[in-house]
């Protein structure tokens, strides 16, 4: 059934009324506060058909009506109108970023703070893919008990978190050797190329292949987001949100929060060019628990992927402001890395 445009105003009044106040509209409430040229009685058959159409619900007969999942989805993908952030919040993004830090781990903590400060909501975010990183180089550093830490740079990053196994009897300056050619073998590939050379690499490596074969599986583990990867700020502002006084909301929020896994889940598998993604419980999502609501954003710039970051919080979300913010931080940091390649472009001019 086609909504007529009447019908289309008041479901937006409500979700904005609703969004501004957590209370039930009225019919009353519309008729005099924002169309002033309809009666009462008019507005209550037109909330009673979009109850009827699955837009709206009323908790009692007598009281106002508040918008389903249906509702919110339809809101922001036909009538929400466009966010502006005021001037604080626009100098407040702007100074969050003013160091330009080059550490990966500040930047995703840097930006997930101010997401979730402008929002008041719980920011969730994963930074840039590792899988796209290029290696710089490999070691392997002797640990005893037939274990070497792997460590991995990139032109992003240093990756230490990998303990590989080694033959007991291979000592420090074999494992120094091995290290050496695998360095070479691997460097200025992409993660995502360790399965590609993994035949021909355990060819050529002879009796230390067991090595190798360790360093390939650990390369493979940085093609999916991990629990290390994520990023969670603010958890404690869902109280701040009347929805959560309510024990059964808290624990659907906590079931996503508390693990990691869980968030990589939800926001590692956006689309690059998906610039905003909206997943809202009870409307289809299935992966988001009821009554919650994750937007998240993921960033690009140069060619080079950013991460993605977001909040999660209640269906009663203020998606013109989130969204607002996310589109904002996203410009900020595209400032940053269009900077940063002017500088390196500057310099090496400078220095021929």
């Amino acid at each position: 059934m086609k909504m007529s445009d009447r019908k289309k105003k008041i479901l937006q009044i409500v979700v904005d009324e609703y969004i501004n106040t957590a209370v039930p509209v009225s019919s009353k409430n519309i008729a005099e506060k924002h169309l002033t040229d309809i009666s009462s009685a008019t507005v209550r058959n037109e909330l009673a058909s979009l109850e009827e159409l699955g837009y709206l619900t009323q908790f009692h007969t007598s009281g106002g009506r508040v918008p389903s999942p249906q509702a919110y989805r339809f809101y922001i993908e036909e009538l929400m109108e466009k966010g502006n952030l005021s001037d604080s919040d626009l100098d407040y993004i702007q100074s969050a970023f003013s160091s330009k830090s080059n550490d990966v781990e500040h930047l995703i903590k840097s930006v997930s703070k101010v997401i979730s400060d402008l929002t008041d909501y719980t920011s969730v975010a994963i930074g840039p893919h590792a899988d796209a990183e290029r290696i710089r180089s490999i070691t392997l550093l002797p640990c005893g008990d037939g274990r070497a830490l792997l460590v991995i740079v990139t032109g992003e990053r240093i990756l230490r978190d990998s303990f590989i196994r080694v033959p007991e009897n291979m000592t420090d300056e074999e494992l120094e050797n091995a290290s050496r050619v695998i360095s070479k073998l691997f460097e200025g590939k992409a993660l995502t190329e360790a399965k590609e050379v993994e035949e021909e690499a355990l060819q050529e490596f002879g009796q230390y292949r067991q090595v190798m074969a360790e360093v390939i599986d650990a390369l493979k583990t940085y093609t999916h987001p991990r629990e290390e990867d994520v990023v969670l700020t603010g958890a404690e502002k869902i109280f701040n949100h009347p929805e959560y006084e309510d024990i059964g909301n808290v624990k659907n929020f906590l079931s996503v929060i508390s693990s990691k896994d869980k968030i990589a889940e939800l926001i590692g598998d956006e689309n690059d060019e998906i610039q905003i993604s909206v997943k809202i419980g009870s409307s289809g999502d299935k992966d988001v628990p009821d009554d919650c609501s994750l937007v998240t954003a993921t960033y690009s710039a140069g060619g080079k992927n950013l991460g993605t970051y977001g909040v999660i919080g209640p269906i009663r979300m203020d998606y013109p402001k989130v969204i607002a913010v996310l589109e904002n931080v996203g410009r900020a940091l595209e400032g940053i890395v269009e900077n940063k390649n002017r500088d390196k472009h500057n310099n090496k001019d400078g220095k021929q």
